[in-house]
């Protein structure tokens, strides 16, 4: 009764954290060092799956030398595998059970048994918290359950950082990006910056701005970031058959470029590395001009939010455009007015 007590106690003690502080490192090292001392074992770490690499990365620990931290990247498929279908995965000689690596790493490291338990947010697994002993031990249930709980309230303290960076990174997006408008009608410039803070904010390989030629029927890249000039000088983009849904103004979310039959040049897209894209239309007094498309190196499912902070961030574009436009048409005019003004300098 009274390890549960403790356990109850420890958990409060994290979810209180949650109210004090935004520092996610923070949060997740009070995780770690809740399972050490509370289970009183050798070490703990908390991995997340890194997915471009497919491995797992640590991201706090406890009790773990440098050398061990880094020894290699860790196989993230098999033990996802097992702690996600029984919730948990249990090792009582971590240096010879078959379903884990670096036996020898863990021996010389003095580990024993080996428990692992699945990080998720939102249901989605995003990594593990394992705990670590010097002597090969079985785990009860309230200690599997205890140790449960604390990864879940990782996977929440990952999620709530992601969130408040998401809120911060947005909102600099929008900042910048009208400040920009509000201060230059240099509109090469002005898209190059965005399609370089966007592909940064949301993580994804490389972005770009293409407006339609109307005279050409093709699409026109006017900025983009993160791609090379061999795949920049592949040849034009017909606007019938380039991801025609966005240029009749809904975003399109394309999972696979390499095999989807709305992408032209698959091959040049594969050799680049792409693989998700997303695209969105940029429109002028409701009147599509053109697409913004991010390209992820990864197969990527880009949420609603996301979706619809791009979509937002092209109709700024759009803005950006129509002003630049009026400004033109406003200098042509004066400049007649000018002229008129003059041949009537006799009135004056």
């Amino acid at each position: 009764m009274k390890d549960r007590d403790d356990y109850f106690k420890t958990i409060l003690k994290v979810c209180k954290a949650f109210g004090t502080t935004l520092d996610r490192d923070e949060i997740l090292n009070l995780i770690v060092q809740s399972a050490v001392e509370k289970m009183k074992s050798k070490a703990a770490c908390l991995w997340l799956v890194d997915e471009e690499t497919k491995a797992f990365t640590p991201v706090a620990e406890k009790g773990l030398s440098e050398k061990y931290l880094h020894s290699g990247p860790l196989n993230i498929e098999k033990i996802a595998t097992i702690v996600q279908k029984e919730g948990y995965l249990h090792a009582l000689d971590a240096t010879t059970d078959p379903r884990l690596e670096q036996h020898e790493t863990k021996r010389a490291e003095g580990i024993a048994s080996m428990l692992i338990v699945p990080v998720k947010v939102k249901g989605k697994f995003i990594g593990v918290l394992s705990l670590y002993t010097s002597k090969q031990q079985e785990f009860s249930k309230n200690e599997i359950e205890f140790l449960t709980a604390l990864a879940e309230q990782g996977g929440m303290a990952i999620e709530h950082a992601r969130l408040v960076e998401k809120i911060r990174e947005n909102t600099k997006l929008f900042f910048d990006l009208a400040t920009n408008i509000n201060s230059t009608l240099d509109l090469k410039t002005l898209f190059q910056i965005l399609t370089s803070d966007i592909a940064k904010a949301l993580g994804v390989k490389a972005a770009s701005i293409l407006l339609i030629h109307e005279e050409k029927r093709t699409l026109e890249r006017v900025a983009s970031s993160g791609l090379s000039e061999t795949y920049l000088q592949r040849g034009a983009l017909s606007v019938e058959k380039s991801i025609t849904e966005t240029l009749e103004g809904r975003p399109v979310v394309i999972k696979d470029a390499t095999t989807d039959e709305r992408i032209q040049y698959k091959k040049e897209k594969k050799k680049e590395g792409i693989v998700s894209i997303l695209s969105v239309p940029i429109t002028t007094k409701e009147k599509v001009i053109g697409v913004l498309r991010l390209y992820s190196r990864v197969e990527r499912d880009f949420t609603e939010d996301e979706i619809m902070l791009v979509t937002s961030l092209a109709n700024l574009g759009g803005l950006a455009i129509q002003n630049a436009s009026m400004y033109l048409m406003l200098q042509d005019e004066m400049k007649d007015l000018k002229k008129d003004i003059w041949s009537h300098r006799s009135y004056f």
